[in-house]
């Protein structure tokens, strides 16, 4: 059975850092990225990382303040998140692809997805 865990989220001021993780089990997956959902809107892509191509791609608003990382071999995704901002609180959500191309920032294209981790950041 396909199972994505995540873990990591919480409280933190502004300006602070959490990291998020992300193991899949299951299978094995070509991209692993994370997405997020904030109150009253909706999920949007952040990060993704192509195992195969070794390949990172970001939200504009995100680039040089979030890493995505991670071990192909354990099915694990790792989201660094540096210089956290208010904007930022959402519930982040781990998603998996099998497709063998490149990560996309369309959610309906990923194939598996975690329960989601909470990230607050007070303003």
């Amino acid at each position: 059975q396909v199972q994505l865990v995540e873990s990591g989220g919480g409280l933190v001021q502004a300006g602070g850092s959490l990291r998020l993780s992300c193991v899949a089990s299951g299978r094995t997956f070509y991209n692993m990225g994370w997405f997020r959902q904030a109150p009253g809107k909706e999920r949007e892509f952040v990060a993704a990382i192509g195992w195969s191509i070794s390949v990172t791609i970001y939200k504009d608003s995100v680039k040089g303040r979030f890493t995505i990382s991670g071990d192909n071999a354990k099915n694990t995704v790792y989201l660094q998140m540096n210089n956290l901002k208010h904007e930022d609180t959402a519930v982040y959500y781990c998603a998996a692809d099998v497709a063998r191309r490149l990560p996309t920032i369309i959610q309906s294209a990923w194939d598996s997805w975690g329960q989601g981790t909470q990230v607050t950041v007070s303003s």
